[in-house]
């Protein structure tokens, strides 16, 4: 995947217990507006204080500690998935789609440490 393919935009992905009431400490505490939530998908995401910068919190039962996750917006993932594998890039399953949302699928550096690319559909970006 070549670096032009990268968008100005990233996502810091956090595991929570409950969006809503993590969506509203981090509006409390640091400022941070909520953009969205999309119950659906288990899904949320705020602006934080700095331009092409979201924090998403995704609902899980147990979250872990310590388990941000950068998610890297790209204008054609399936181009992006493709270059990095040609480079050897593990991935984490299939491309998981969400239809008009988004498309994410997760890779790992060399030390295993997890990273995604996402696709914006909802025609907005």
């Amino acid at each position: 995947m070549p670096a032009a393919s990268l968008q100005s935009t990233i996502t810091l992905a956090i595991s929570v217990r409950d969006r809503h009431a993590s969506a509203a400490w981090y509006a409390e505490m640091l400022g941070f507006a909520p953009l969205y939530h999309a119950d659906e998908a288990g899904w949320s995401e705020l602006s934080t204080l700095t331009e092409g910068v979201t924090l998403g919190l995704g609902e899980q039962a147990e979250p872990s500690p310590g388990n941000t996750v950068p998610v890297f917006g790209v204008a054609d993932i399936a181009a992006a998935r493709a270059g990095l594998e040609a480079a050897g890039v593990r991935f984490d399953g299939e491309t998981e789609v969400i239809e008009g949302m988004v498309a994410t699928a997760t890779f790992y550096d060399p030390d295993g440490n997890a990273l995604m690319v996402a696709q914006d559909l909802t025609g907005g970006a």
